[in-house]
């Protein structure tokens, strides 16, 4: 992209997806969301005149984000285009198309990161035990949640899981998480349990193809899908009590959650997990200690600001 006249940032964007793409290997998902988050900002600096990359000052960012707020857009979803936006001025500066002083002045307000949902132990105990072992779905289903909280697995890992990457001596599960990196995860004995179960006596009948790789399969016989996922689980958590909006992400949080708060390393939690960056773990921190001033408030015989008489 360097040399010549300055690149427009139309023509900067497309170097940029094709950068992810190819050099680090992206997905398909990851390139929509970038599309979409740098795109939005390319747009609307088109829309105030400033259409090539050296002519990015250092508030665009900042009243991008501004606006973007005022047009009620989630806190997530800022931080997520924020960090986007931030990575492609980067690639920007790494092309010689900006000044690397330039991303550095680029000033972006800081959102609160909301903390995310944890469900008690004893509501994962009751989401466990909701399906009906009695049933083939029933068995699938115990197999599935069982494995989501053991190993704390996303829903697009869960249902991407293929046979060859369930090991149940010892027992691991090989996944594929964001842009296509794999890791090995443990999971306890109880979910060994269930997989083996579902193995043994429900996927083979389930299976409409015997060479069908995916490991947990819809009643059709093909692989499950992540909609199919959460409508199972949502029924599960209904049958067993637990209120709100319970998703595959819900019962990761908990996972990870439950861990620390059982004495568990964080960096180990975060190869679990397959984060990246340790920053994306530390949130979990948060959450317990939230969860310990929630025990200590409710618990303590001053923890209300009660007084002893």
């Amino acid at each position: 992209m360097t040399g010549g006249a300055a690149t427009t940032l139309e023509g900067a964007l497309d170097g940029f997806l094709a950068h992810l793409r190819v050099e680090r290997g992206r997905s398909r998902h990851t390139l929509a969301a970038y599309g979409q988050d740098v795109g939005g900002f390319v747009r609307w600096l088109a829309e105030r005149g400033v259409q090539a990359a050296p002519d990015v000052g250092p508030d665009h960012l900042a009243d991008w984000l501004v606006a973007r707020e005022g047009e009620g857009i989630g806190l997530r979803s800022l931080a997520r285009a924020r960090s986007a936006i931030r990575q492609f001025l980067k690639f920007l500066v790494e092309e010689g198309e900006i000044a690397g002083d330039r991303t550095e002045r680029v000033r972006a307000p800081r959102f609160h990161r909301p903390l995310p949902v944890v469900l008690s132990a004893a509501q994962i105990e009751a989401i466990l035990d909701a399906p009906d072992p009695s049933t083939r779905l029933g068995v699938r289903d115990r197999a599935m949640v069982q494995l989501m909280y053991s190993a704390g697995l996303r829903v697009s890992e869960l249902v991407g899981l293929r046979v060859d990457g369930v090991s149940l001596s010892p027992p691991i599960v090989r996944v594929f998480g964001k842009g296509g990196k794999e890791r090995l995860v443990p999971m306890g004995a109880v979910a060994a349990e269930a997989l083996a179960l579902y193995a043994r006596d429900v996927r083979p009948v389930m299976a409409s193809d015997p060479r069908q790789s995916t490991f947990f399969l819809a009643e059709h016989g093909g692989p499950m899908t992540r909609q199919n996922l959460w409508e199972r689980l949502l029924r599960h958590a209904r049958v067993a009590g637990v209120p709100g909006k319970v998703s595959p992400h819900v019962l990761r949080h908990s996972f990870a959650t439950h861990l620390l708060t059982h004495g568990a390393d964080l960096r180990a939690i975060q190869a679990m997990l397959g984060h990246a960056d340790i920053s994306t773990t530390q949130i979990y921190t948060s959450v317990s200690r939230e969860r310990l001033r929630a025990i200590h408030a409710e618990a303590h015989p001053r923890g209300r600001g009660r007084r002893q008489g």
